[in-house]
């Protein structure tokens, strides 16, 4: 049987024809119409259900993932509040403005008290951070190295941050010790800093965006 002979079939000649065409038929029209259903209607279903699934797993992983959260609440707070207290202490070791005098007090008693003699203690101009500002001081000192050690000590434990750096040592022409230092202290801004630097710093950006242009 070929091509014209299967284009010439009746239902009669169908009917009448062997077993094993009527199976070969069959097969031909079951091929044919699943075809058509995956094509006209499953297609469609199939694409839906794999959408669905990709959106189940996108929902199943959101509600982990907010499960996770709620049941670590409690320990988010708790480090957060933590953390507050820690910023809250750290904050209180800045002085603020009018507070600066008497910390550049201390750290000349401190250096007195250990029999040092100062041949300079000059406040540098101030840097202002985030929200703080930074005060360098040049310092020149006369003493023993012992001294010197004992002072570092005393600056380090004084109730506000006060750091050493860029320390050299080197004998005096007096037979003592001659060091210098430059201390570092730092204040937080009060509001109205603060708000003028924000300002400043809108102003710099507004200035770029007009370069720009």
């Amino acid at each position: 049987m070929n091509l014209n002979d299967l284009n010439n079939l009746t239902l009669k000649d169908i009917a009448n024809a062997p077993m094993q065409i009527k199976l070969a038929i069959l097969a031909i029209v079951f091929v044919v119409l699943v075809f058509l259903g995956y094509w006209f209607v499953w297609g469609a279903q199939v694409t839906a259900l794999d959408t669905a699934k990709q959106e189940e797993m996108t929902l199943r992983e959101s509600f982990l993932s907010k499960k996770r959260q709620a049941v670590n609440l409690d320990i988010y707070k708790q480090q957060l509040s933590d953390i507050d207290n820690s910023f809250g202490a750290l904050l209180k070791q800045l002085p603020n403005k009018s507070q600066m005098d008497a910390l550049l007090s201390d750290i000349n008693q401190a250096g007195l008290g250990r029999g040092l003699q100062f041949e300079l203690f000059k406040p540098g101009v101030e840097t202002p951070k985030d929200f703080y500002a930074e005060l360098p001081i040049a310092i020149k000192v006369t003493g023993a190295y012992h001294d010197f050690g004992a002072f570092t000590s005393d600056v380090a434990q004084l109730s506000r941050i006060v750091t050493l750096h860029d320390m050299e040592i080197s004998p005096d022409k007096d037979g003592k010790l001659l060091m210098n230092a430059t201390i570092k202290t730092y204040r937080y801004l009060d509001d109205d800093e603060l708000a003028a630097q924000e300002k400043a710093v809108k102003a710099s950006k507004d200035k770029k965006k007009g370069d720009k242009k």
